[in-house]
């Protein structure tokens, strides 16, 4: 007998219920996780700004409303005595659009349980990016680039982005395209160099140089463009 496909909008709500009653069943076990359910703290800003490590995912479930995507499978062959033993590496991106961005790896026997193990990953490295309008053909006070021009690099991968106008777009490869958008980006140009054809290199790439945003120190005049709403 053939199943009928689950309408998508029953599917999340279902989802979201389970996801409510784990998190109401959740038992902290760090110091940060307990302050968070108590309520004592209700923003990721506040965690970044003390530089706190996240040692429990639940936390990030009940602070934020993050969206998840697989940007990476490979199927990996290991030799053992027995035989060859092959097992799935996943890497999953997750993001709020508004400025928080993570990226995780995990390998299991299986695809969709390593996917979940990923995901998990994933929300222990969030990375806060700091958007503004950085171009200067553009005088809107809009945050959909990045303030200035910033470099990252993962093994030989290479990439610059650059502050765009509004209405651009994403002039970038896609496969990054998820990441900015991911981000909250939605303008920029770039350049690549390097050895780019490995997608997962070039993906850490991007985000090493999205979170250089917040780390690099700005002027003056960028740091008023950067406040404006």
């Amino acid at each position: 007998m053939r199943r009928t496909p689950m309408d998508p909008e029953l599917r999340a709500s279902r989802a979201a219920e389970e996801k409510e009653k784990e998190l109401t069943a959740w038992i902290p076990k760090t110091r940060l996780g307990k302050k968070v359910k108590a309520g004592e703290i209700t923003s990721i800003e506040e965690i970044f700004k003390e530089n706190t490590p996240v040692q429990e995912p639940e936390i990030i479930d009940i602070l934020l409303n993050l969206e998840e995507t697989v940007v990476d499978v490979k199927k990996t062959t290991r030799v053992v005595r027995a035989g060859r033993k092959f097992s799935f590496r996943v890497a999953v991106l997750v993001g709020n659009k508004n400025g928080v961005i993570g990226l995780g790896t995990a390998k299991d026997a299986e695809k969709w349980p390593a996917v979940k193990k990923a995901a998990r990953k994933a929300k222990l490295n969030l990375v806060q990016i700091a958007r503004s309008c950085g171009s200067w053909e553009c005088t809107c006070s809009i945050q959909h680039s990045v303030p200035f021009r910033v470099s990252g690099k993962n093994a030989a991968a290479r990439i610059t982005l650059l502050p765009a106008p509004r209405g651009v777009g994403l002039v970038v490869g896609d496969n990054i395209k998820d990441v900015l958008r991911f981000a909250g980006v939605s303008d920029v140009w770039c350049k690549v160099t390097g050895a780019t054809s490995t997608k997962l290199n070039f993906i850490r790439a991007t985000i090493d140089a999205l979170s250089k945003t917040t780390k690099m120190k700005a002027s003056n005049a960028i740091t008023k463009k950067m406040e404006r709403r």
